[in-house]
């Protein structure tokens, strides 16, 4: 065994040895997005959907259904689905079942069912990613573009002459546009948040949102289903307080910043996956968040005092 193979089996167990407390378990995440220019498949005009719910299904070698999971997606069009124990999920799909209030009326058809496909497997735990599901409205919308074959419009002959053409008068060049606010890096703590100065940064949450309805319902058990995302920044003293605490901090700093080092989905991702392990893993996780919203000594806080 080569120095290499031995650094790594160390670090193996090393890791196990961290492990304590986690029992087996498999989840599957993944999210749902509305089809809009009902092509089959995501693009640009395509936006994460809310309040769909999502069947797993496994089924046997004589395809007889074996087990079924149903989960409705939160306010950033994803689930996440827990199965305790070491289930079977190699013949299981994901597939859009029913619409809810966060549809939009995008919930006409549901697109094809997806395969489960394993990602991670590790002391008992196995982690399980989904491509993206779709749902398609009845019509496309106006603003999709149209067939890359289209019909050719028919050649008309002119009887008489074309009009003189007028020459007009280049345009004037446009000015230089301002550059985005969330184009430039950016990490702020918690406190920063809290702050009501920088209140007008709060662009796409509301303070007053629910915890449960961000993070799904593994927070909700843990937390309770009336917290606030407010309410959540005012945790200390606790591993899990911490963890929401730097989770929400870290949301907001995805939506503030492109150059954040998570995006939305994989703060709430990476938060259910905390929570369904040990303490010991609920605070390395805390830990990384709190590295990210202080910038990791590279980055600083670019919020400025909102306008009165």
């Amino acid at each position: 065994m080569d120095l290499a193979h031995k650094l790594l089996f160390a670090a193996l167990l090393i890791f196990a040895a961290t492990i304590d407390g986690t029992q087996a378990a498999a989840m599957v995440s993944g999210a749902v997005f509305c089809d809009q220019c009902k092509d089959g498949q995501r693009s640009l005009f395509d936006y994460p959907l809310s309040g769909m719910k999502v069947t797993v299904t496994c089924a046997d070698g004589t395809g007889q259904v074996t087990m079924s999971r149903e989960e409705t997606t939160n306010v950033f069009g994803n689930y996440v689905m827990r199965f305790d124990g070491t289930p079977d999920l190699s013949n299981c799909n994901a597939q859009v079942s029913g619409s809810g209030e966060g549809s939009n009326d995008c919930g006409a058809t549901a697109g094809p069912a997806q395969k489960l496909r394993l990602m991670f497997r590790m002391f008992g735990m196995e982690i399980y990613g989904v491509d993206s599901l779709l749902s398609e409205p009845s019509q496309p919308m106006s603003f999709c573009p149209r067939s890359s074959n289209p019909v050719p419009a028919p050649i008309i002959t002119p009887t008489r002459p074309p009009p003189p053409t007028f020459r007009l008068p280049p345009l004037p060049p446009l000015p230089p546009m301002p550059p985005l606010p969330f184009s430039e890096a950016s990490a702020c703590s918690h406190q920063y948040w809290t702050m009501p100065e920088y209140k007008c940064y709060w662009r796409v949450l509301n303070p007053e949102t629910k915890v449960s309805l961000i993070f799904g319902p593994l927070a909700a058990r843990r937390y309770g289903s009336d917290m606030t995302l407010w309410e959540s920044l005012q945790g200390r003293g606790d591993p899990y307080k911490t963890l929401l605490r730097e989770a929400t901090t870290a949301l907001l700093n995805s939506y503030n910043t492109l150059q954040f080092p998570y995006n939305s989905i994989g703060v709430v991702t990476r938060t259910n996956w905390a929570l369904m392990g040990s303490t010991r893993g609920v605070l390395i996780t805390a830990l990384r968040f709190i590295r990210a919203n202080s910038g990791s000594g590279r980055v600083t806080c670019k919020l400025t005092p909102c306008k009165s």
